[in-house]
C-alpha cells in the first residue's frame, strides 16, 4: 500500500466539521424559511414584484443591460434590478424586472429612463405588477423532478454497488447543494428560478464524481480482499484525486471565462455553478468514501448486534434438554462429604469370623509340623 502525507478516512471528523461550517448558512435559511423568516434574496419569480418595458429605438447592447441600466434604475428607486433584458423583434425594447415597487419608485425609474435616453410616454410599453405563481408551480415541479433523480440514482447506486455507497451518493448531493443554498445566502445573489437549472446541474455533476470514486474502490475490492474496507477506500480516493482536480479545473475554466465577460444575469447564473463544481469536487474526494465506510461499518455493526439480540431472546425462550439440565447439575458445586461416626460391630457379627481366622492358624501349625 502506498504511503501517504496524512489519512483521508481517519481524519473524516476533520472535513466533516469543515462541512458542516459550509452548510450552516444554507441548512438555517432551508429550516426557518416555512417559520416566515426568509434569509433569501428572493426574486420577482419566486415573491412577485414589478416589471417595467421600455422601447429604446435602439439594440440593447451587453454593456447596457448589464451596467448602465441596473446602474440607472438602482440610482432612481435605491432598489437593484433582478433582471435587465433585451427583448423585442430587433432586441430594441428592454424589460426591467424588481421587486415590488410603490407608484413614487415607479415614476421615479420612468424618469430617469427618459431622461437618459429622450424616451416619451409612448415609449414606456408596460409598467405592472408581476404575480409569482408561476415561480412557484416550476418550484413544486422542480423539487418533484429533484426528488425522482434523487431516488432514481439511490436505485441505479445500489444495484450498481450497495445500499450504503447510495446513501453516501445521496448524503454528498445533499451536502453540495446547501453548500450552494448557503453561497446564495451569504453572497445574496437573486433567488430565481435559474436556482432550478443550478441545482440539476450540480447534482448530475456531483453524482458523476462520487461515482468515480465508487467505482475505483469496488475494482481495488476484487483485488485487496485481505486488507481493511477503509485501506482500499484510502488508497481508492487518492488514485482519483487527480482526475477529479483535472476534471474540475476543466470545466471552471469555460464556466469561468462565462462569468469574467458575460453579463450580470449570466454571472448570477455562474457563479453558484462555480461553487457547485467546487463543493462536489471536495465532497468526492473527502467524504463520499469516508462515508461509504462508515455507512457499511454501522450497517454491519446494527446487523451483528440484531444477530445478538435475536440469539440471546431464542436461547431465553427455548426449553432445556436433558443433557443441558445434567451439565447444569455438574456444574453446580457439590458438598463436602462428612465423614459418617465410627460404630463398633455387633458381636455376633464378629463371632464367626474370628473362629475362621483361628481355625486358619491351626491348619497352617499342622502343616508345618
Amino acid at each position: 500500500m502506498e504511503k501517504k502525507r496524512f489519512s483521508i478516512v481517519k481524519k473524516f471528523p476533520i472535513f466533516a466539521i469543515i462541512s458542516l461550517i459550509l452548510i450552516a448558512p444554507g441548512l438555517i435559511g432551508l429550516v426557518t424559511l416555512p417559520f416566515g423568516l426568509n434569509l433569501f434574496n428572493m426574486d420577482v419569480d419566486f415573491v412577485g414584484g414589478t416589471s417595467m418595458t421600455f422601447n429604446l429605438h435602439t439594440e440593447v447592447t451587453s454593456e447596457m443591460s448589464g451596467e448602465e441600466i441596473p446602474q440607472l434604475v438602482e440610482n432612481a428607486c435605491g432598489v437593484a434590478p433582478s433582471t435587465v433584458q433585451k427583448t423585442g423583434e430587433n432586441n430594441e425594447s428592454v424589460l426591467i424586472k424588481c421587486t415590488e415597487l410603490d407608484n413614487g419608485q415607479q415614476t421615479a425609474v420612468v424618469n430617469a429612463m427618459q431622461e437618459k435616453y429622450s424616451l416619451t410616454d409612448e415609449d414606456t410599453e408596460s409598467v405592472e405588477h408581476v404575480n409569482a405563481t408561476i415561480g412557484r408551480e416550476a418550484q413544486n415541479k422542480a423539487v418533484t423532478a429533484a426528488v425522482i433523480a434523487v431516488l432514481l440514482m439511490l436505485l441505479y447506486i445500489t444495484i450498481r454497488f450497495e445500499f450504503t455507497s447510495g446513501l453516501a451518493a445521496v448524503t454528498c448531493l445533499a451536502h453540495d447543494l446547501l453548500v450552494i443554498l448557503s453561497a446564495y445566502i451569504v453572497l445574496r445573489i437573486p433567488f430565481n428560478t435559474t436556482f432550478i437549472a443550478v441545482a440539476l446541474t450540480i447534482l448530475g455533476y456531483s453524482i458523476n464524481a462520487s461515482i468515480i470514486v465508487f467505482d475505483r474502490i469496488r475494482e481495488n475490492r476484487r483485488f485487496a480482499r485481505r486488507e481493511s474496507f477503509e485501506d482500499t477506500v484510502e488508497v481508492s480516493v487518492w488514485q482519483t484525486v487527480r482526475r477529479t482536480l483535472f476534471t474540475s479545473i476543466t470545466t471552471l475554466l469555460t464556466i469561468g471565462m462565462i462569468f469574467i465577460f458575460g453579463v450580470t444575469s449570466l454571472r448570477q447564473f455562474t457563479l453558484p455553478i462555480i461553487i457547485g463544481i467546487v463543493a462536489g469536487g471536495y465532497s468526492s474526494i473527502f467524504l463520499a468514501g469516508s462515508l461509504w465506510a462508515k455507512y457499511r461499518g454501522m450497517l454491519r455493526k446494527n446487523r451483528r448486534a440484531k444477530a445478538s439480540a435475536k440469539l440471546a431472546s431464542r436461547d431465553a425462550g427455548k426449553p432445556k434438554t436433558a443433557s443441558e439440565t445434567e451439565e447444569s447439575k455438574a456444574d453446580a458445586p457439590v458438598p463436602e462429604a462428612q465423614p459418617a461416626p465410627a460404630t463398633p460391630a455387633p458381636a455376633s457379627a464378629a463371632a464367626p469370623a474370628q473362629r475362621r481366622n483361628n481355625s486358619k492358624k491351626n491348619k497352617r501349625k499342622k502343616k508345618k509340623h
